[in-house]
């Protein structure tokens, strides 16, 4: 597998209506082949961990290269100075989203935690928001103890203090983490809950249902979850 291989793969699976919809709606620098996430999640892990492709798709303008070499890159080989190379080189949108959650490999270093507490206190933007989104996968880990449960704590006080000055990207980011935090325990779901009706349901969209976290806390599922 090598760089060649991957661009026939996606001139082959290039989305006509996608590519358009790149053109109108994204500000990027890149190009795009138009093609979707979920595809793209599928063929990266037919790929499966590869850091030396990872590291020469990651070089394209090609936006699904970029994706997939986010997806393909491995964890025990990512360093700290890598990801503060690459999240300088982020354009927003989905690539700082998938750089950052939903399983991504940067999420899974020996260091994530120390990355997210160093770029939710910094003043980028794209940092804040990958901060959080680490946050979230944090969050999601299956370990619990009192001292976790302080770490956690220290964040949602922290999203209170913040919200009322964040982006709304950055709020989107903010409110994901809050759903992962508040669903680990009763304690951190009361705290959580009370940031979350503060902010309220985030509109991020005109063509997406508003972000309503406290919703998400609040449904059956996360109260049979915490034994509520």
């Amino acid at each position: 597998m090598n760089k060649s291989t991957v661009e026939a793969y996606l001139k082959k699976h290039q989305d006509p209506r996608g590519i358009e919809h790149w053109k109108k709606h994204d500000s990027s620098t890149l190009k795009s082949y138009g093609i979707g996430l979920t595809i793209l999640r599928k063929y990266a892990k037919s790929i499966g961990r590869d850091a030396k492709l990872a590291r020469s798709l990651w070089t394209s303008n090609v936006y699904e290269m970029k994706i997939i070499s986010i997806l393909i890159d491995d964890p025990k080989t990512m360093t700290i100075e890598q990801s503060e190379r690459q999240v300088e080189e982020l354009e927003g949108g989905y690539l700082a989203h998938v750089f950052s959650a939903c399983g991504a490999p940067l999420a899974k270093t020996s260091f994530v935690v120390e990355l997210a507490d160093r770029w939710t206190k910094s003043k980028d933007s794209i940092r804040i928001r990958c901060g959080y989104g680490l946050l979230y996968e944090i969050s999601k880990s299956k370990k619990k103890s009192t001292s976790e449960e302080a770490y956690f704590l220290t964040h949602i006080a922290t999203i209170d203090k913040q919200r009322k000055k964040a982006s709304i990207p950055i709020l989107m980011s903010m409110a994901g983490a809050l759903m992962g935090m508040g669903m680990r325990t009763i304690k951190l779901n009361k705290a959580a809950l009370k940031v979350a009706r503060s902010i309220g349901p985030i509109t991020h969209s005109d063509s997406c249902e508003p972000f309503d976290v406290a919703k998400h806390l609040t449904s059956p599922h996360t109260r049979k979850k915490l034994g509520l």
